[in-house]
């Protein structure tokens, strides 16, 4: 197959995987509003506040992994559909259990929404998979901007169906998870009627190219040889600090703005910038990263995360705090694909399943982690020390880098002394 072929497939997948991520988190976002109020409503209390997102989290790092493992057998078209799958079904049961006031099922629901945005969430690889190296950032960075979508289209759905619920006097709130098992299907009917040749196949047939279809077509490498790697330390590292830090400080923002007598509309600003900090310049960010490679980004995305919770405890104006959130979702997409470019790129296509698989379960429970600790430190130590907390796991990664580049010069052999000339 020649290069142009490549990369026709190439844009083409990268293009299915943006309108999958774009639908995906149009509903998602509808979702993520509504869940934490149905918990209350149905749990009868405001201690399961938390409790949907984290499941949601919860599913996201359990399915990682075997679906990971799945598409190193069997491709990337079938893990990614059969994570949409679970998502349709995960609606389908929460939706009727909100219907039937159903509070456990419910729940049980959420956890397979989560299996799906763990699934989907490893779209970004796939969209490496098709691409050569140079281009390898700003699809996965394409991939992630569709999730800008539902930043701005999310809300406007949320209030049309209200209004369709309103007028066929359905249940408040019910709605949304059958429109979004909708949105599933149709995301499925792309991805497995379209998504061909499969990512992964073009990512053997490429290397096959570079190399010998002997190592194209490779089991890949033990679990120890690639841990062994300070890419993939790197890579890890730098995701799992970038989730953390990011979960715990969006968590209580809202809370936090909440006890400062902010309005529910400047608060609902704030995550609007935060959610354009994650996703809307990522197309920049890839194309910075292909530039000048994923260290330098990752170091710059761990600076502004620092910046971001520096500038946190200064001031508690709604503007102020838009700024600061905003950068900590910038930060965030600079780790997240830096992290997740310098990962593809050190993985041969026999092992990427498996091992991206078993990253994103870690970096699921960092996430989790974060915003289940975000409450008690921030109800135990308060907004200041919180920001200084995740200001220690904003600079992790650059320690880190910095360590590297110590040993790397440390193994450089020393250049000959040239010999004295004797008269």
């Amino acid at each position: 197959m020649n290069i142009e072929k490549l990369l026709h497939y190439g844009r083409r997948t990268v293009a299915i995987l943006f309108a999958t991520q774009s639908l995906f988190s149009a509903g998602y976002v509808m979702l993520f509003t509504i869940s934490s109020i149905l918990a209350v409503q149905m749990g009868g209390s405001t201690a399961w506040t938390g409790v949907p997102i984290t499941i949601i989290l919860a599913g996201a790092a359990l399915g990682a992994w075997p679906v990971g493992r799945l598409m190193d057998r069997h491709g990337r078209r079938l893990g990614l559909s059969l994570g949409q799958l679970c998502g349709l079904a995960g609606c389908l049961i929460s939706g009727t259990a909100v219907l039937y006031g159903l509070f456990w099922l419910y729940l049980a629901g959420l956890f397979f929404i989560g299996v799906a945005r763990g699934t989907l969430d490893m779209g970004r690889y796939a969209a490496a998979d098709a691409n050569p190296p140079h281009l390898r950032a700003r699809a996965i960075s394409l991939v992630v901007f569709g999730s800008t979508v539902g930043a701005f289209v999310g809300p406007p759905m949320l209030k049309v169906i209200k209004v369709v619920e309103l007028s066929h006097g359905l249940p408040s709130m019910t709605l949304p998870w059958f429109v979004m098992a909708g949105v599933l299907l149709l995301s499925f009917v792309l991805v497995f009627g379209f998504l061909r040749p499969d990512p992964l196949e073009i990512a053997r047939l490429r290397e096959a190219g570079e190399g010998s279809p002997q190592q194209a077509n490779a089991v890949g490498r033990s679990y120890h040889e690639i841990i062994g790697d300070r890419r993939f330390i790197m890579a890890l590292i730098t995701i799992s600090s970038g989730h953390l830090v990011m979960y715990l400080l969006m968590t209580i923002a809202p809370v936090f703005m909440h006890q400062c007598h902010h309005a529910i509309t400047a608060i609902s600003w704030v995550i609007v910038a935060h959610m354009f900090g994650m996703y809307g310049l990522s197309f920049f960010v890839g194309w910075f990263i292909d530039r000048f490679g994923s260290a330098s980004m990752i170091v710059a995305g761990c600076l502004v995360l620092a910046a971001s919770c520096l500038m946190a405890p200064l001031s508690s104006g709604a503007g102020w705090l838009a700024l600061v959130m905003f950068l900590v979702g910038l930060g965030w997409n600079c780790c997240f694909v830096a992290g997740s470019t310098m990962l593809s790129a050190m993985l041969q296509a026999g092992e990427r399943g498996r091992i991206q698989g078993l990253v994103d379960t870690i970096i699921n429970f960092a996430a989790g982690t974060g915003s289940l600790a975000s409450g008690f430190l921030f109800a135990g130590l308060g907004f200041n020390v919180t920001v200084l907390i995740s200001l220690v796991f904003s600079l992790l990664p650059c320690l880190l880098i910095w360590r590297h580049s110590c040993i790397a010069a440390s193994e450089q052999p020393l250049a000959p002394l040239p010999e004295q000339v004797i008269e």
